[in-house]
This record gives C-alpha cells, structure tokens and sequence, in this order.
C-alpha cells in the first residue's frame, strides 16, 4: 500500500500543471524570459539614448540637457513593447473593439494592437504577453476587456496577485461574475487554497454551468489538493459530466485533473486508467499519454 509520502512524490511536479486555462506551466515571477527578450530585442533608438548621442567615431552628438530629476523620471517610465506592422486594431474582436469607443481613434487603435498581441502571445511568451497588456492598460486603465485581459496574461505568466487585482478591477467596472475559476486559481497561486473553496462555494460558484462549472471544479480540486485532502479532491471532480467525458479539450483536462487525484490518493491503476482517457478525449490537451507511459513503466520496475 502507497503512504501519504509516496503519493506526494508521485503527484509533486505536475500537482501545479492543473491551472484551467493554460495547457502548461508559464512559469512564476521569477521568469521572466519574455521581459529578458524584451530588453534585447524590438526597441527603436530614439533622441536621448546613448546610441542616438554617438556618431560613428564614439563621440557624443550632443549633451542631454534636461535636469537630473527630469532625466531620471523619463528614464523610469516604462517602454511599451515592440508592435508588428501586421498586427492591426480590426485583428480585435468586433465585441471587444466596441468597448474602446470611449478612446480617441489614435488611443483605441494602438490598445486594441497591444490587446491583439497580449492574446497572441499567452502560450508562446507569457511575460511578454503581459507587458503588451500592460502597455495597453496604461492607456485604457477604465475599460474592462482591458483590465481582464491584464489580468489573464498575469495568470499566464504566474503573476498571481497582479491577476487576481486585474480580474477583480474588470469586475467592478463590467458587472457579472467575471473570470472566476482563474481568479480561485489564483488563490491557489498565493498559497491561499481555503480562498479557493470559498469562492468555489459561493452563490456565484453555483450559477456556473458548462465548461466554466468544470474549470471551478478543478480548480477546486486544486485547492483539497494542496490541502493534502486527496480523497476530497477525488470526491470533488466525479460527477456526470466526467462519466461522460468523452473527447475534447475540457473533457481530457477533467479526466487528468481525476487522474491526478487518484494518483494522489494511492489509487495507482484507476489513475492509469484516467490518464488514458484523458489522451483519448484530446491527445494534445495535456501530457496525459505521457504520464500513463511513466505510470506504467515505474509500476513494472
């Protein structure tokens, strides 16, 4: 028989790749290989950088005469990252151009551009997903689609608190119940898992149903999880819809969050059996073929 301890290594490692809305780990704050690439890369010189001050020999062009206070204030602000010359402002759904009317043309434009990146982005670079969202929540602060999408990037870069501070803004601004499986998850995120069963409790929690309902239930799952409550995680993702999960993205992302908590609570071969339909519902969902494989070679070893 498996003990507790054995059932933590064998779950530790993937216990955090259950996030509902990223297919896997983007890393936490102290990633930050976006921003690196930001800081090498995509910036135009402009008057008043030391390149711009040279000429070809290495001499100054010209003195930078603002004040020291002035100089260093301009030097703090932060640069917006680079935008393709392809990337342009009807790229944005129609429903979410319509919430930057209150802008100007030229602002609406130019957040709507980095709005376009900061989605583009999510998978492939998250940190810079996130400075593109933030580029534009600098100039649009008051619009909700601004503030929620800062507040997925975040999620995505592991950002918990800026995430959850952003989710909550759009809420307020935009009614309804918001995002609220990422904002339980970021709880999770901050080492605050009783918050997530909290919010997975509430009136609000109880209305969802789909996809969203799923995505709060693993989340909550989470939560039992890392409260080493392994038998009520199980107890918390069964249900008819994981009965009847049979193929697609949020069917196998609930047959691995089950196969995770059966594996955590020592139930080997049902876990195995889980991973596998999870491969089946959507092989490119989760690395569920992938855990099966290792399941199955260390129980012949």
């Amino acid at each position: 028989m498996t003990d507790r301890g054995e059932r933590e290594n064998q779950s530790r490692g993937h216990a955090r790749d259950d996030r509902p809305f990223r297919k896997r780990p983007a890393g936490g704050s102290g990633q930050r290989d976006g921003q690196r690439r930001f800081s090498r890369e995509g910036r135009s010189e402009r008057p008043g950088t030391d390149s711009a001050r040279r000429d070809r020999g290495g001499q100054p062009r010209f003195q930078d005469r603002r004040p020291p206070r002035d100089r260093d204030a301009a030097d703090d602000r932060p640069r917006d990252p680079r935008l393709p010359d392809e990337v342009e402002p009807t790229d944005l759904p129609d429903e979410a151009r319509r919430d930057l009317l209150a802008l100007d043309k030229t602002s609406s434009d130019l957040v709507a551009r980095h709005l376009v990146m900061a989605t583009q982005l999510l998978d492939e670079d998250p940190m810079l997903a996130l400075e593109h969202a933030r580029a534009a929540r600098r100039r649009a602060s008051r619009i909700a689609v601004v503030r929620e999408t800062g507040g997925i990037a975040a999620y995505y870069a592991g950002e918990w608190a800026e995430a959850l501070n952003e989710l909550r803004t759009a809420r307020r601004i935009g009614g309804g119940p918001g995002m609220i499986a990422v904002m339980a998850d970021c709880e999770r995120g901050l080492g605050r898992p009783e918050k997530a069963l909290e919010m997975a409790r509430s009136a609000e929690a109880r209305a969802l149903t789909g996809e969203a309902a799923i995505e709060l239930r693993i989340v909550a799952a989470g939560a039992r999880m890392d409260l080493e409550q392994f038998d009520a995680a199980v107890v918390t993702l069964q249900g008819p819809d994981l009965d009847n999960a049979r193929e697609g993205d949020a069917a196998a992302r609930l047959c691995y969050a089950y196969a995770e908590a059966l594996l955590a609570a020592g139930r080997r071969d049902e876990a195995l059996e889980w991973f596998f339909r999870s491969s089946q519902a959507d092989p490119e969902a989760t690395d569920a073929e992938e855990r099966a494989i290792e399941l199955s070679e260390a129980h012949t070893d």
